[in-house]
This record gives C-alpha cells, sequence and structure tokens, in this order.
C-alpha cells in the first residue's frame, strides 16, 4: 500500500487525500475478488472451528498486523475521532458475526441477497433523484436473481441475522468513510479492527477454547485474515476517500456476481443463463452508479 499524502480535514487530526475516481473503483473491486477467495478458505476453517472461531481468529489476526505495521496513536484525537473509530469497529465485527450466524442458519445465496439490502438501501438515502435509486433497483435485481431458489423456507433467525448484518455493513460504509478521512494511512482501520477483534475473541474462546491457537487454525486464520479483511478492508478505505457513500454502496452489490464467477471460473460450477443475465444487470448497475453517480460529498461524509 503506498503512503498517502496527508491534507487537512475537519477537527483536530489531519486525514488523506484519495486515489482518483476510477482507480478507487479498481480498488473496490480488487477488494470484491480478494473477498471471495478469502470465503473460500474460511470455508474450510469454519468447519475445524465453527463461525465464532473463524471470525475470532480472522478479526483478531487482522489487528494484530495493523497495529503492529500502523502503530497509531489516541493522543490529541478528539472525542468524534474516537467515537467514530468505535462505531466502526463495532459495525465491522458484528457485520461479521451476523453474517456467519445467518449462513450457519440459511443459504449462503439467500444470505448475501438479504445482507446486501444494507448497502443499497444506504445508496437510495444517500442518492440523488431517481438516477441514484434505478442503479440500486437494478442491482438489486441482479442479486436477487443470483439468489434464486434459496428463499424457501428460510428460517426465521438465520433472515433476521442477515438482515442485521445487511444494515450494519450500511453503518460500516458510512464510519469507514468518516474514519478515513480523519486518520492519516490505515490508523483509523487498525483501531478499528481492535475493537472488533475484542468483541469478537470472547465468543470463539467460549465456543473453541484452545483450539484458537492449533498451528494449521492459525495458519488458515492468517489466509483468511489477509484475503478477506485485512486487503478488502484497506482497499475499501482508501476508495471511500474518493467514492461518494451512495456509489460505493452500490458497487458493494458486485460480491455475490464476482462469488458467482469465481464458482464458474475457478471450481467448475455452471454459469446458468439466469445467472449470467444477473451478473449483467448487477456489472450496469455498477457501471451507470459509477459513470453518473454524484461526485460531491453525501450527506453521510464527516
Amino acid at each position: 500500500m503506498t503512503d498517502l499524502a496527508a491534507r487537512p480535514t475537519t477537527g483536530s487530526t489531519p486525514g488523506a487525500t484519495g486515489p482518483g475516481r476510477r482507480t478507487a473503483i479498481g480498488l473496490v473491486v480488487g477488494g470484491e475478488f480478494s473477498m471471495q477467495f478469502g470465503a473460500a478458505v474460511a470455508a474450510l476453517l469454519v468447519a475445524r472451528l465453527g463461525a465464532n472461531g473463524t471470525v475470532a481468529l480472522r478479526l483478531g489476526i487482522s489487528a494484530l498486523v495493523l497495529l503492529l505495521v500502523c502503530r497509531p496513536r489516541l493522543r490529541g484525537r478528539t472525542c468524534g475521532d474516537l467515537l467514530t473509530v468505535l462505531g466502526y469497529g463495532l459495525a465491522l465485527g458484528g457485520m461479521n458475526i451476523c453474517f456467519y450466524e445467518a449462513i450457519a442458519r440459511i443459504p449462503l445465496g439467500a444470505a448475501v441477497t438479504l445482507e446486501v439490502l444494507g448497502p443499497l438501501a444506504l445508496s437510495v438515502l444517500t442518492g440523488r433523484g431517481l438516477l441514484g435509486a434505478l442503479w440500486a433497483v437494478l442491482a438489486l435485481a441482479g442479486v436477487a436473481l443470483l439468489g434464486e431458489g434459496g428463499f424457501t423456507g428460510l428460517d426465521v433467525v438465520g433472515v433476521g441475522f442477515a438482515l442485521l448484518a445487511g444494515a450494519l455493513w450500511a453503518c460500516y460504509i458510512v464510519l469507514a468513510q468518516r474514519a478515513g478521512r480523519s486518520f492519516a494511512k490505515l490508523d483509523g482501520l487498525a483501531l478499528a479492527l481492535t475493537v472488533s477483534a475484542a468483541l469478537a475473541l470472547p465468543l470463539g474462546i467460549a465456543g473453541v477454547g484452545a483450539a484458537l491457537l492449533d498451528p494449521v487454525a492459525l495458519g488458515w486464520g492468517a489466509a483468511v485474515a489477509v484475503l478477506s479483511s485485512l486487503l478488502p478492508y484497506s482497499l475499501e478505505l482508501v476508495a471511500l476517500r474518493s467514492v461518494p457513500a451512495n456509489t460505493f454502496a452500490v458497487v458493494m452489490s458486485l460480491s455475490p456476481a464476482v462469488a458467482a464467477l469465481a464458482g464458474a471460473l475457478v471450481l467448475g460450477q455452471a454459469l446458468t443463463p439466469v445467472g449470467a443475465v444477473a451478473i449483467a444487470l448487477v456489472v450496469a448497475a455498477c457501471a451507470g452508479a459509477v459513470r453518473w453517480g454524484g461526485r460531491r460529498s453525501t450527506p453521510v461524509e464527516a
């Protein structure tokens, strides 16, 4: 990750400038691919440690690595800065825990479709006019098609966890954007991951105990931490310094489309005509949001 030039922002601490708009979108897409490959590795770890153990190891290792690399300082921070990081960490940890709890109860396609409602709702609420809403609806249609067939007889608790994960995902987008503009480099993410690890570790320890320290589990956990947390969250934080929250939220709907493509290309899973149409809808929505989305700050920015 290249060093980001600092610039003054509101408050006592300088933030950082973001990359160009197209570069920022490229970072988000790259993060999505990393996240999906990380999910494949995480599936192996879930079989060994369960959902809570996997989240605890993933977030704990991520926090430790970034703390050692960034060495963020709290001295001189305003109360607003600290509250932003606290909320950012709670949203990040909570959405991970809730999503893993959801996929333990309902099919992955249904869980992803329900979860993405959070960012898409954020896009509609913070967008401008009917055009912004169009991209969100188009993306939702594509995601719903990708989850086709996975909505029959769903467990109510699983649905609740998926919807809560989506709401926390929307909060994560808003707070990550604020943290990225208040803290230089990746300091805000390092502190937020520490908060989220503190939230997840007690659940993991209560679930599997000393199994978290098994060398094989630690190895898989490190891979998941890099692919599913460190790389994508870092890229998203940098991107949110340049991309409006409503545009970013629509681009997040690429997640299930990337997963479907990865399944077809890497795992040999057949991509149906409906799946191809669904991916085309999501890609069109993201392209529209990026091309015609607002360039100025949205109401949710700090």
